[in-house]
């Protein structure tokens, strides 16, 4: 972990300001309905732990220590076990109901080495009818082409620094399949927060095969968070299954 984006105190400032609760978490926070255990990879700021921790044991990792600073000073975030680890080496020695990696977190591995190496973390957790439940957008989707300057300008209302002008710029690997993308804050006074991050957007064909190798089983293929079914055009692609 070396994006600065979640490593850097001064951007991770701004990453719950950006990643209010949205349709994601709702789906998570209905779906764990019935489980007693879950473990979010990728748990970040915790706002999806702590919002499943009620009445359940929930284990946030994540390998940001600047992240997880934020998740134990939420309001609720004692009531969550917070690990400082790799997704994909990570094993706590313990099963749960619900495995979650969600915020596209899956796509921060680039290699298709890392995202199997993340795929046995998920096996390697899930209790015998736990169920697990991830996201990664989809590439013909195209979201990129989104991330320019001209159409990704917004104001972040900060609550120490006011007003900051924030944008992003986007560079396509087809090669790789993977995106380069750039995050810019200009805060008032002329100080600037920059980071440069990679994410990977491999096929769904690709997802399968590799969900296979792992001993997962798909359940159904969502193509947003709203519960629809995915579609060649849809923006998402969301996997829920089992240990097969």
């Amino acid at each position: 972990m070396d994006d600065r984006l979640y490593i850097d105190p001064e951007l991770v400032q701004f990453y719950d300001l950006e990643n209010e609760g949205g349709a994601d978490q709702d789906y998570c926070i209905a779906f764990a309905e019935g489980a007693r255990s879950v473990l979010d990879l990728g748990c970040g700021t915790g706002l999806v732990a702590v919002a499943l921790a009620s009445g359940r044991d929930v284990t946030g990792v994540d390998p940001a220590g600047a992240m997880l600073d934020v998740a134990r000073r939420r309001p609720g975030g004692d009531s969550v076990e917070w690990v400082e680890a790799d997704a994909r080496h990570v094993r706590l020695g313990k099963k749960f109901d619900l495995v979650l990696l969600t915020g596209h977190a899956f796509q921060v591995f680039l290699t298709a080495e890392d995202q199997r190496a993340v795929l046995a973390t998920i096996a390697a957790h899930l209790a015998p009818e736990g169920r697990f439940i991830f996201d990664s957008r989809n590439p013909a989707a195209r979201e990129w082409l989104e991330w320019v300057p001209e159409q990704s300008q917004r104001s972040v209302e900060h609550p120490r620094l006011g007003a900051v002008k924030a944008w992003n710029d986007a560079a396509w690997d087809e090669a790789a399949g993977v995106v380069t993308y750039e995050t810019f804050y200009d805060a008032p006074g002329g100080r600037r927060f920059h980071a440069e991050s990679k994410i990977a957007f491999p096929e769904k064909d690709t997802l399968a095969g590799m969900l296979h190798e792992a001993g997962l089983a798909i359940d159904r293929w969502l193509g947003d968070w709203h519960g629809a079914p995915w579609t060649p055009t849809s923006r998402e692609i969301i996997p829920i299954g089992r240990l097969r």
